[in-house]
């Protein structure tokens, strides 16, 4: 059975779903203004990994993945009138970009691809709930929550009331009535986005936005809300507190699950630090799936160190791989092997199902002939619920970065130009370009079919 470490009770727990035949999840996705960072995409991937375990277990249409999209913040707001581009326009943009990104990762469409500006019509009438119970107040044209209604506030983080206030990152307004409540809605300028609301003209808080998107798509009670480590607070306390009080006390979710950081040197990766790696330049020189194993090397609930020697390493372990498939193309579809499903299932512990890859391929290679196959097929089938080994094997070695190295057409055309020579026997020539293509990390081999050639 699968097992799951839930943040809130601080443990790992028995998975088991409100509803195996609906099984949901939610999981923050970006603000889009701006490219995402790696950082962004560890826990994209994580969640990816387990959406595929879920489906696995569950069956395809049995579980509802929601990501979201916050298309609605005050740094959207700044980016539109910092370049005089339409919101709208920066919105989508950002926001098929990280589509098309995770993609090339290898991540699956979640099922619920929610946006914060669809659902406007939602947060105002859960902002018209908690007003009405007394859990929230209006003041200064802001409706905010009090947090003193809610005695379990802090649980998930363990923050005190210190650190509430410092992780919060607001000045504290003078019309709030305690300094830790938080804006469920607020007035909007003549030059902002705004809608019409009981309480004027004006947009959403950001914890807000979440809240009400889970209700209108996954119901008031998930099985499992996921995100970063980073926003355990203030943003999914909060979300906890608001959805909470406004549904009679009922959980938000039955499991919180909660990624590590991607540390760049001795911090964690972050733009206000400047210290960040975009996808979109890391695409340019390593393959997607590379970066999706790299990410998925270590726990996902400890910290990652991002360095350009765990992208090589992890280009290294999947050439092992692929050189099997090369060798001994799979001749069937089989089930994972019980042994990698077991580690992944145990809170999604990659590093020991990536182990047990190794352990599959060691098998494979003492292997010949169709048993070689049968256990290529194995392994296949236990990359491919990781998320990995959706490449043809010369495919993956043809691949090359962005603007380096001879292309592949060129590469055929030094091929062809080679089997001339040899047919000529100008075995000269024939080694000449052998040389030439190697000096590029081009090898080339020679079977009874023809010559070969993969990047070194």
């Amino acid at each position: 059975m699968m097992q799951i470490y839930d943040s809130l009770a601080r443990e790992k727990r028995l998975f088991v779903p409100g509803d195996p035949a609906r099984v949901t999840i939610y999981v923050c996705g970006p603000t889009v203004y701006d490219h995402a960072h790696i950082g962004n995409f560890r826990a994209a991937v994580v969640f990816d990994l387990l959406f595929r375990l879920l489906r696995r277990r569950y069956g395809e249409k049995a579980v509802v993945y929601a990501r979201n999209f916050t298309d609605i913040d005050d740094k959207i707001i700044k980016a539109s009138q910092e370049t005089g581009v339409p919101i709208s326009e920066i919105t989508a943009k950002y926001a098929r970009i990280y589509d098309e990104e995770l993609a090339a990762f290898n991540c699956l469409p979640p099922t619920l691809k929610p946006c914060a500006t669809g659902h406007i019509a939602e947060m105002i009438s859960l902002t018209e709930r908690l007003v009405a119970m007394g859990c929230a107040y209006v003041a200064d044209g802001h409706v905010l929550f009090s947090v003193g209604k809610f005695r379990e506030y802090g649980r998930l983080s363990g923050a005190d009331a210190d650190e509430r206030l410092a992780g919060a990152r607001v000045e504290v307004a003078p019309y709030k009535e305690n300094a830790a409540d938080f804006v469920l809605w607020k007035p909007s300028t003549p030059d902002e986005p705004g809608w019409e609301s009981p309480w004027g003209r004006g947009r959403p808080g950001w914890h807000l936005e979440c809240s009400a998107m889970i209700e209108k798509a996954l119901g008031e009670t998930i099985d499992i809300h996921g995100g970063g480590q980073d926003l355990k607070f203030p943003h999914h306390e909060n979300e906890i507190a608001q959805s909470s009080c406004a549904h009679g006390g009922a959980p938000l979710a039955r499991y919180w699950a909660h990624n590590g950081f991607l540390n760049m040197g001795a911090d964690k990766m972050s733009k206000s630090l400047g210290n960040v790696a975009l996808p979109r330049d890391l695409l340019k020189k390593h393959h997607g799936e590379t970066l999706r194993f790299a990410l998925l090397s270590a726990h996902y609930r400890q910290p990652l160190e991002w360095t350009d020697d765990l992208i090589e390493q992890s280009k290294k372990q999947l050439d092992r791989f692929y050189r099997l498939f090369n060798e001994a193309p799979p001749t069937e579809i089989v089930e994972a092997p019980e042994s990698v499903v077991l580690s992944l299932e145990d809170d999604m512990n990659t590093p020991e199902a990536i182990a047990g890859l190794h352990d599959l391929r060691d098998i494979a290679m003492q292997l010949n002939g169709e048993p070689k196959r049968r256990a290529a097929a194995r392994l296949k089938a236990a990359g491919e619920l990781m998320g990995f080994f959706a490449n043809d094997p010369a495919a993956w070695f043809k691949w090359s970065p962005q603007g380096e190295g001879l292309s592949a057409e060129a590469i055929d055309a030094k091929l062809a130009e080679r089997a001339a020579a040899r047919k000529a026997k100008d075995f000269k020539t024939s080694d000449i370009i052998r040389d030439e293509l190697a000096a590029q990390g081009v090898v080339i081999e020679d079977g009874p079919q023809g010559a070969t050639w993969r990047r070194g």
